[in-house]
């Protein structure tokens, strides 16, 4: 990995180390057709205590993992400080499939491009049982 890709991955992760440190918060969420292959990116910036996102930007790559993609990464850390984040709330996983249930495949069913997650427990990446 270059220089650069590493530069702006590892800035984010400091920042979600940091905790809590006021609004705007962003949550930042990588979604992948499994547990090792990140596709997507999702990207929320909350303004106040309670409220829904206020604004929600994603990114995606077919080839690559968007974790160590130097110009997904550029653009998110530049999309943290465009909207004057303080505070990044990011888990240390894959947590889902980067299809959206409702719009690319029918609500209550398993996506049928990413069967991995069928059944899984999309925080934990255990077999519901």
């Amino acid at each position: 990995m270059s220089l650069k890709a590493t530069w702006f991955r590892d800035k984010l992760r400091k920042k979600s180390k940091q905790g809590f440190q006021g609004f705007p918060t962003a949550t930042i969420a990588y979604y992948g057709p499994n547990a090792k292959l990140a596709s997507k990116v999702a990207v929320a910036i909350i303004m106040s205590q309670g409220a829904e996102p206020e604004v929600l930007e994603r990114w995606f790559s077919e080839t690559n993992d968007v974790r160590s993609d130097p110009q997904i990464n550029e653009a998110v850390v530049h999309f943290l400080q465009l909207h004057g984040v303080k505070s990044v709330v990011m888990p240390d996983r894959i947590i889902g499939c980067p299809h959206e249930e409702g719009v690319d495949y029918p609500e209550g069913e398993n996506c049928p491009q990413c069967p991995y997650w069928a059944g899984r427990d999309r925080f934990t990446g255990e077999f519901i049982h």
